[in-house]
C-alpha cells in the first residue's frame, strides 16, 4: 500500500537557501571539522594504497625495482594533484548547488539547466547514486580491516584475530548511529590532524635517508612507467585510484563546512601531510625490500607499533562514519528527488538538520559490510574490489560537471570541453584500469550499484504510471467545486486536510469521503507538497495560500531535496500568513491505495511486483510528514498497476 503523495520536483526554480549552519562557525572551526569529516577516507589511503599498488607492479619482498616504486609515487602525487587538487578542490566546490554539493545536488544543478532535455542527466544521477552506495559497503569493510592488520606485524599470533575483531569494531560502530554523531564528531577533526600529523613526522626519517625519492615529482616518471610496463603498468593504475578514494566527500560535504575551510585543509594539511607519507614509504622499500609486507606499519618503531594500530583503527571508524552519514544524507536527497521510497527518517540532533540516521539505510548496510569481511577476509583481497564505484562515480560527476559549466556558468561548449575533457579522460583511464579487476572482487560494487540503480528507476517508472493512472479517474477541483455549490452535501464542523500531489484534481480521499459519509468540512484545504530542486528552500517560499471558492482553500508546501518535510511546522507559516485553524481540530485526511499488477501494465511482470514491494514498504506519510497520529484519517483504495 502506498500513501496518495507523490513528491515531484517542482519545474519552477526556487529561491533555495544556502546552509545557514557554517556561516554563523567561525573558520578555525570549520577547518578542524571539515578535516575531521571530509578527509577521513582519502586520509586513511596511505594504509593500502601503495602497498596494493607496488603489488600490482610485481614488487616482492626480495626484489623491489627502485624506478619501479618512483613510477608508482609519480603516479600517487599526481593522481592526488590533478584528481582532487584541480578537478574537486579548484573546480567542482565551485559548482554548488545554493551552497551544497554532491552528486544529486549536482544532478538538480545540471537538470534545472537542460529544462525538458534533462532526462538523460537524471540518469547519470541515478547511476553516480548508486555506486555510491556500493562505495559506502567496501568503504567500512576496507578501512578497519587494514587498520587490524598491523598487528600482525607486532606477532603472527594475532592472525586469527583480525576478522573477528574487525566484525567487533564494525558492529559497534553501526549499532552506535542511532545514538548520532554530533558527541562524537566533536574528537574528529583533532584526532585526524593527529593523525596526518603523525604519518607525515614518521616519513620524515626515511625521507632525509634517501633524498632522491623526491625525484617522484617528476610528472614524466609516472608516464614511463605506464608506456615501459603494458597490461601491469594499467592494473598498478588501477590500484594507484586507491589513493584518491574519498575525492568525491570533497564535494559532497560542501554544505556542511563551505568551499574555503575546506580547500584550505587540503591544501595545507591534508595534501602535504599524505604527500610525505607516500615518499616516506616509498623510501623504506627502496632501502629494506622486505618492508612492502605493510609498509605504512613499519615506519614507526616496534615501541610505537600498538599505539599506532589503535590510531589507524580510530581513523578508520571516522573514515567509515563520513561514509555511512552520506549514505543516510544520499537517501534522504533520492528520496526526496522521487527516487526511492521514503524511508523513516529519525533526526539526531535538534540543532543541525542534517544529522539523520535512517534505521533500514544502516541495516543493509551492516549486513553487506559483514558479508564482505567474512567472504574476503583481508584488505588486500578486498582492494580489489574497491575503486570501480569510485571511478563510476568520477566519470558520471565529470560528465554534469561540464553541463554546468557549460549551461550554468555560461561558458562556451568547446570552452567547457576544454576544460573537462582531460579530467575525464583520466577518470575514464582509472576506470578501465579499475574494470580489469572485476572477476577478483571489482563485481561486488558493480552487483550493488546496479541493483540500487533497479531500484531507483522502478520506483520512478512506476510512480510515473501510477500518477498518470490515478489522475485520468480524477475531475478537476474546480469542477468538484461549482458542483458543491450546486448541490452542497451536509456541513459539519472544523477543518478538513486533503493531501493530494496534484492540487488541480480533487484528491481521492475527499471523492470518497464525500461518497461514503456525504458530509463537508467547514473548511478544506487542498494540501500538496512539492519538491524544489534545490537543497533548501527559503522560509519566505516555503507556504502559498490561495483562497477558491467558498469553503476551499488550496495550500502549496515546499521543500529543498535536502530538507525533511514538515507538514505542522510549515502550516504554523500558513498561520502568521492569515489561515486560521487549530491543528487540534484538524483532520488529514490521507488516500492508502494497496497495489494489484494489472493485466496489461507499462513495465515487465517482475518490475511490477518489485515497484509493488518497494511501495508497501514505504514508510507511513504520517510519521514522514510528521504529521500528529492522532489527527490522520486514511481512506483505503485498490489500484492495477
Amino acid at each position: 500500500m502506498t500513501s496518495d503523495i507523490s513528491v515531484p520536483a517542482a519545474e519552477t526554480q526556487a529561491a533555495g537557501a544556502q546552509g545557514e549552519a557554517h556561516s554563523t562557525a567561525s573558520f578555525k572551526a570549520l577547518l578542524l571539522g571539515s578535516i575531521g569529516v571530509v578527509y577521513g577516507d582519502i586520509g586513511t589511503s596511505p594504509l593500502y594504497a601503495f602497498r596494493e599498488a607496488a603489488l600490482a607492479a610485481g614488487a616482492t619482498a626480495t626484489d623491489v625495482s627502485p624506478t619501479a616504486v618512483l613510477g608508482i609515487l609519480s603516479l600517487i602525487l599526481w593522481a592526488l594533484i590533478i584528481v582532487v587538487t584541480l578537478k574537486y578542490v579548484i573546480i567542482l566546490l565551485r559548482a554548488d548547488n545554493n551552497g551544497e554539493g554532491g552528486t544529486l545536488a549536482l544532478m538538480a544543478l545540471a537538470q534545472r539547466a537542460l529544462g525538458a532535455n534533462g532526462a538523460g542527466v537524471i540518469l547519470l544521477g541515478i547511476i553516480s547514486g548508486a555506486l555510491f552506495y556500493g562505495d559506502a559497503v567496501i568503504t567500512p569493510a576496507l578501512s578497519v580491516l587494514s587498520a587490524i592488520e598491523g598487528m600482525k606485524i607486532a606477532t603472527d599470533a594475532f592472525d586469527p584475530y583480525v576478522v573477528p575483531l574487525t566484525v567487533v569494531i564494525l558492529v559497534m560502530l553501526f549499532g552506535v548511529q542511532s545514538r548520532g554523531t554530533a558527541r562524537v564528531a566533536v574528537f574528529f577533526g583533532p584526532l585526524m590532524c593527529l593523525w596526518f600529523l603523525v604519518i607525515a613526522a614518521a616519513a620524515i626519517p626515511p625521507i632525509v635517508n634517501h633524498p632522491q625519492i623526491f625525484q617522484a615529482f617528476n610528472p614524466l616518471l609516472a608516464v614511463t612507467f605506464l608506456t615501459h610496463h603494458g597490461v601491469i603498468g594499467l592494473i598498478t593504475l588501477g590500484a594507484v585510484f586507491l589513493a584518491v578514494t574519498g575525492a568525491e566527500a570533497l564535494y559532497a560535504d560542501l554544505g556542511h563546512f563551505g568551499k574555503k575551510p575546506i580547500q584550505a585543509a587540503w591544501l595545507v594539511i591534508v595534501l602535504p601531510s599524505l604527500a610525505l607519507n607516500y615518499l616516506g614509504q616509498g623510501a623504506l622499500v627502496i632501502a629494506n625490500p622486505a618492508a612492502i609486507e605493510n609498509p605504512f606499519f613499519l615506519l614507526y618503531p616496534d615501541w610505537a607499533l600498538v599505539p599506532m594500530v589503535i590510531l589507524a583503527t580510530i581513523a578508520t571508524v571516522i573514515a567509515s562514519q563520513a561514509v555511512i552519514t552520506g549514505a543516510y544524507s544520499l537517501t534522504r536527497q533520492a528520496v526526496q528527488l522521487g527516487l526511492l521510497p521514503r524511508f523513516e527518517i529519525r533526526h539526531t540532533s535538534e540543532a543541525h538538520s542534517g544529522q539523520i540516521y535512517i534505521p533500514r539505510v544502516n541495516r543493509l548496510l551492516l549486513i553487506m559490510v559483514l558479508l564482505l569481511v567474512v567472504t574476503f577476509r583481508s584488505s588486500s583481497a578486498l582492494a580489489s574490489a574497491y575503486g570501480i564505484s569510485v571511478t563510476g562515480t568520477m566519470v558520471v560527476t565529470a560528465l554534469m560537471g561540464f553541463i554546468v559549466i557549460w549551461k550554468v556558468w555560461k561558458w562556451p561548449a568547446v570552452a567547457a570541453a576544454a576544460l573537462i575533457i582531460p579530467f575525464l579522460l583520466i577518470d575514464v583511464t582509472f576506470l578501465a584500469a579499475n574494470m580489469l579487476k572485476v572477476f577478483e572482487g571489482g563485481w561486488v560494487p558493480l552487483a550493488l550499484g546496479g541493483f540500487v540503480m533497479t531500484l531507483m528507476l522502478t520506483w520512478r517508472r512506476g510512480t510515473r504510471l501510477l500518477y498518470d493512472k490515478s489522475h485520468k479517474q480524477e475531475i478537476p477541483l474546480t469542477d468538484l467545486i461549482g458542483m458543491l455549490e450546486k448541490k452542497p452535501p451536509q456541513r459539519v464542523s472544523g477543518t478538513a486536510v486533503f493531501l493530494t500531489s496534484n492540487p488541480n484534481f480533487a484528491p481521492t480521499a475527499l471523492m470518497h469521503s464525500l461518497k461514503h459519509y456525504k458530509v463537508l468540512h467547514e473548511k478544506n484545504v487542498i494540501l500538496s507538497i512539492e519538491i524544489a530542486p534545490t537543497p533548501r528552500v527559503d522560509i519566505s517560499e516555503r507556504v502559498r495560500m490561495e483562497e477558491l471558492s467558498g469553503p476551499f482553500s488550496r495550500v502549496i508546501l515546499r521543500f529543498g531535496f535536502m530538507e525533511s518535510p514538515n507538514v505542522p511546522k510549515a502550516l504554523g507559516i500558513a498561520r502568521k500568513l492569515g489561515w486560521q485553524f487549530d491543528i487540534m481540530s484538524t483532520s488529514f485526511f490521507l488516500s492508502r491505495r494497496a497495489l494489484k499488477p494489472a493485466a496489461h501494465s507499462g513495465m515487465p511482470r517482475w518490475q511490477d511486483h518489485m515497484f509493488i514491494a518497494l511501495s508497501r514498504s514505504a514508510n507511513d506519510a504520517t510519521d514522514y510528514y510528521q504529521i500528529p497520529t492522532g489527527r490522520v484519517v486514511e481512506v483505503g483504495t485498490q489500484i492495477t498497476i
